[in-house]
């Protein structure tokens, strides 16, 4: 069986959980940023929605066959959050021009709105979603604890997202604004990788 160090263990779980808030936060901010574009229909949730579930499955498969190859490390984890960090930061002075051209070239109907989703939200929210299969091969130390070492990051990370949906929700967007709250989770992810920096560790299989 090998070593995980329990320093390793607190870092990946809570970063799960930071990881977890901030995805669903964005999404929430989605819709501030689709919003006066695009109208707050239906439509345009499932828009956000789709946009966010096939960003999920773009992570959750390329983090795992990151796994797969027997090559997971904190340092992967910690690349692809920080890149996502970045994203989020370039959004609040590239939104308005990005959505204007989609609304002028497409107008707001499915094709649109879906486009304008997806140049939101499918590349931090991908690169996000890569955490959880690596965390999972980064903390399982036998074939035997597994099933639960997945259960409790994936369970981390869905009370991280509940977490982030009403607190981005219900306090953040009305106290200080989508752009600002954009800038906050993108320096909060930066910080998560740092951590995740400060202590490189590769598992050996």
């Amino acid at each position: 069986m090998r070593k995980r160090p329990p320093v390793l263990a607190v870092c990946i779980y809570a970063c799960a959980f930071i990881v977890g808030g901030v995805l669903m936060g964005f999404e929430m901010l989605g819709s501030r940023y689709l919003f006066p574009y695009f109208g707050g229909g239906i439509g345009t949730w499932a828009s956000l929605i789709s946009t966010v579930l096939c960003a999920l499955a773009i992570g959750y498969f390329a983090g795992s066959a990151i796994v797969a190859a027997r090559n997971p490390s904190q340092g992967t984890i910690a690349v692809a959050i920080l890149i996502a960090a970045g994203y989020l930061a370039s959004v609040p002075a590239t939104a308005d021009p990005v959505m204007e051209a989609i609304l002028n070239s497409l107008g707001d109907g499915a094709l649109a709105t879906l486009l304008a989703s997806t140049a939101l939200l499918l590349v931090p929210l991908s690169l996000l979603g890569t955490f959880s299969p690596i965390a999972v091969g980064l903390l399982t130390r036998s074939a035997d604890e597994a099933g639960r070492v997945a259960g409790l990051v994936y369970g981390v990370s869905t009370i991280g997202n509940v977490v982030g949906t009403l607190l981005t929700t219900f306090t953040l967007i009305p106290a200080i604004g989508s752009r600002a709250i954009t800038y906050i989770f993108a320096a909060v992810l930066a910080g998560c990788s740092g951590v995740l920096f400060l202590n490189p560790a590769k598992q050996a299989y």
